[in-house]
């Protein structure tokens, strides 16, 4: 087989990108116009103020203007892009946080676009953001385009030795730091065109509302329209307690005694509490425990415990650093949970980037 040509600057074809990206904005900014009640006239090159940098013949034959790739970086895709997040997440805080900007800056693209167009593409009120009729139309042709789009600058990552680009992920604030320790420095290290946004909270999100490639939970509260990958490590709580309390109470021996004991409860965002499971010789058991402190933090809950307060149920790599120092002791240890698994996922209908890619292979179990 003939050796091939390293690939450069020179001899990629970016043309074959740019040429996909002018269809579709073509198709795009006719749509708008149309909507705005002005057609976009064949061979006209299109000025600042609408889709510079091109001009189409009837049989739409593309010709580059000197000005395109500042065209196309800084004027209607942009805001076509801004208007896209807004209309899914019908919010512009969500739309700011995903783009990385401020609610004002979203605003003012959505103004822009709509001044451009001539028509008016959201209903906004104090509480709410929907879309208008002609906002419903240009969303529907909008958002397949820009999801092409970006395969196709994706596509590009065949090219490159490392993808590049951003990954958004959410993954629950408690087990953060054992899920992502050492995941962080290795993929980050190999993908130098990689960033990640890790965004770390016990809340339950919707990821695809939240402008997320992937999230990171437990099994049993994932939806059936995502790809799920388990992914390492497995979880496993534990019960512990400071030598200070034991010395003024005796260690539990089974699940139902620690209704006598001061145990430190877990809230979630919801309000909602932490059940203590417990599983021995294939016996499960579930307590209802009480106590006089109830945290969201499981970092709260061992510093508490450490303290003397009550005992604690946490994840058994959170309570290891403080048993190790004698800080902290077992108890229950035949009860112990068994583990549970965590597992990545993702839409099953968004297009898998070469990051996220990256980013599964590196966590698959």
């Amino acid at each position: 087989m003939p050796e091939l040509a390293p690939v450069t600057r020179a001899t990629f074809p970016v043309s074959v990108l740019f040429e996909l990206c002018a269809f579709t904005l073509i198709s795009i900014i006719n749509e708008l116009s149309q909507i705005g009640g002005q057609e976009l006239q064949p061979g006209l090159v299109v000025g600042r103020h609408s889709a510079q940098g091109y001009c189409c013949d009837k049989v739409g034959n593309i010709e580059f203007s000197d000005d395109w790739n500042s065209s196309m970086e800084n004027a209607e895709l942009s805001e076509l892009a801004v208007f896209a997040a807004v209309a899914r997440h019908r919010s512009f805080r969500h739309a700011a946080t995903e783009r990385g900007t401020s609610a004002s800056a979203i605003s003012h693209a959505i103004r822009n676009l709509e001044s451009r167009v001539g028509v008016r593409l959201f209903h906004r009120t104090t509480r709410s953001v929907s879309l208008t009729e002609a906002g419903e139309r240009l969303f529907a042709r909008v958002e397949p385009a820009l999801i092409d789009m970006r395969a196709a600058v994706d596509a590009l990552n065949a090219f490159r030795a490392t993808p590049f680009g951003t990954i958004r992920l959410n993954v629950p604030n408690s087990l953060a730091p054992y899920v992502l320790g050492n995941v962080m420095p290795a993929l980050l290290a190999n993908n130098p065109g990689l960033k990640l946004d890790v965004v770390a909270t016990d809340s339950l999100v919707d990821i695809v509302e939240g402008g997320f490639d992937a999230g990171i939970r437990f099994g049993e509260r994932l939806s059936q329209d995502m790809i799920a990958v388990r992914i390492k490590p497995a979880f496993r709580f534990c019960v512990v307690g400071s030598p200070r309390y034991f010395e003024k109470k005796p260690a539990p021996i089974t699940p139902q005694d620690l209704r006598g004991h001061d145990c430190i409860r877990y809230a979630f965002p919801s309000g909602a509490l932490l059940h203590w499971e417990f599983a021995k010789k294939g016996e499960a058991v579930q307590v209802e425990v009480d106590g006089p402190l109830t945290v969201d933090s499981q970092e709260l809950m061992v510093d508490a415990a450490a303290r003397g307060i009550g005992l604690a149920y946490v994840w058994e790599d959170r309570a290891a650093p403080y048993v190790a120092d004698g800080r902290l002791q077992y108890c229950l240890d035949d009860w112990r949970s068994p583990g549970e698994s965590l597992f990545l996922y993702f839409p099953s209908r968004k297009h898998q980037s070469a990051g996220l890619r990256a980013l599964v292979d590196l966590m698959r179990a």
